[in-house]
């Protein structure tokens, strides 16, 4: 008989240091996910989305303020699955309201979930963030996601029910101008998020 095979490790944060600054990488259930930064088409659409909300949301012009929106925050969550493991993600945006965090913390990562996330879509990435990271977020609170895909040119977006599943995505495409919660004080044209 041979021997038993072994588990593999889990990853670990020092793990997660060691990737070089010129990747992108998250600890997710254990398991390290290195990827190449982000490409220009999720470039833009990251940066569009960001620009379109950061003026009415965060900064309260043309819209009502009350929130705090950031590019690429690290995360950190506790898995229940593995006491003493930490999911590190980093969602391309996120938001919390102001009321729930008024200031910004002191550590270099964030330990309460946000009210939104959105996670921009690509080949390398796109399993991660439907399969692992989408259960994450709904098992810590957020209460909004949206995913967007650069390349279909579509924005999905998911509500959390109360029994801390996603409901059925919406799906707007192309240039649709839409109000999507939590920022439905505004419309949202679709089309700046999509590079020409």
């Amino acid at each position: 008989m041979g021997q038993p095979a072994e588990k593999p490790r889990r990853a670990t944060y020092a793990d997660l240091e060691a990737v070089p600054p010129n990747k992108v990488a998250e600890l997710v259930r254990g398991t390290l996910h290195v990827f190449p930064r982000p490409a220009p088409k999720h470039a833009w659409a990251s940066s569009g989305l960001g620009a379109e909300l950061i003026g009415p949301f965060q900064r309260g012009r043309g819209g009502p303020g009350g929130w705090i929106i950031l590019d690429e925050p690290e995360l950190h969550f506790l898995d229940p699955g593995a006491p003493g493991q930490v999911d590190a993600l980093v969602p391309d945006l996120a938001g919390w309201r102001r009321e729930r965090m008024p200031a910004l913390p002191d550590t270099p990562y964030f330990e309460l979930a946000p009210d939104w996330i959105c996670e921009v879509l690509s080949r390398s990435t796109e399993d991660v963030d439907r399969d692992e990271k989408m259960p994450i977020y709904a098992r810590q609170g957020v209460r909004h996601a949206w995913l967007v895909d650069p390349n279909a040119r579509t924005l999905e977006v998911y509500v959390l029910g109360q029994d801390r599943r996603w409901g059925s995505a919406v799906v707007h495409r192309d240039a649709a101008c839409v109000r999507i919660a939590p920022f439905d004080a505004i419309e949202l044209d679709l089309s700046v998020l999509w590079a020409k």
